[in-house]
């Protein structure tokens, strides 16, 4: 049996969160969120203990208890990473559900949320503390670099490279071997035919460069 699971934030993903531990038969012992209005209120029987900085929680991890970073915020997922790496010493694990099918061949890092019927193909690289939705289709030889997030019933064809902090929205294709760059961002329905160069932000089918 896998150690009991803190998980950071009561928002956003932390219901799915809670949900895929617990049908993984991992046990939560509670959510941590700076949102004082939410203290002692509960998820699904499990309770809202605290702040994430509670130090009367913190020294459970490690050596009782694993931690998990449930927001979307790419800035606040990567502060309260770096909070637990660098304070407490401690990576978050993964949250993967038991309808994900990752390839024998694929390779996962840590602190990533996939959720179900999300399929990684073969020889395909998935960073560190990635968040990919429900549905979402990774051929083979795709690289998601870190904090990258994909949306729900988005489909990434072989060959892709989609670097740091790139979001990628709901209902996207991305055809094979296109690149995005650093922090771009697609938007949901969109068509990828082309490169996305590091802070674009696109749309449409086929995805053009949206003006700011």
């Amino acid at each position: 049996m896998e150690k009991p699971v803190i998980i950071f934030g009561a928002k956003g993903i932390a219901k799915s969160a809670l949900e895929i531990f617990e049908s993984n038969g991992v046990v939560v012992y509670g959510f941590l969120d700076e949102d004082k209005s939410l203290h002692g209120q509960e998820i699904g029987n499990i309770p809202i203990l605290g702040d994430p900085e509670d130090h009367g929680y913190l020294k459970l991890l490690g050596q009782k208890c694993e931690a998990f970073v449930a927001t979307d915020d790419n800035q606040v997922r990567k502060d309260q990473v770096d909070y637990l790496m660098e304070q407490r010493k401690v990576m978050p694990t993964n949250a993967v559900h038991q309808q994900a099918y990752i390839s024998k061949s694929a390779s996962i890092g840590h602190g990533n949320f996939i959720n179900s019927r999300a399929t990684i193909g073969a020889n395909s690289s998935v960073g560190q503390h990635c968040i990919i939705s429900s549905g979402v289709t990774i051929e083979h030889d795709v690289t998601l670099q870190d904090f990258v997030q994909v949306g729900a019933g988005s489909t990434i064809n072989a060959g892709v490279e989609i670097k740091k902090n790139a979001f990628i929205g709901s209902g996207v294709t991305i055809v094979a071997g296109v690149t995005i760059g650093k922090g771009a961002r697609v938007g949901a329905g969109s068509v990828v035919i082309g490169a996305i160069a590091d802070g674009e932000t696109v749309f449409g089918n086929p995805a053009t460069n949206v003006k700011k």
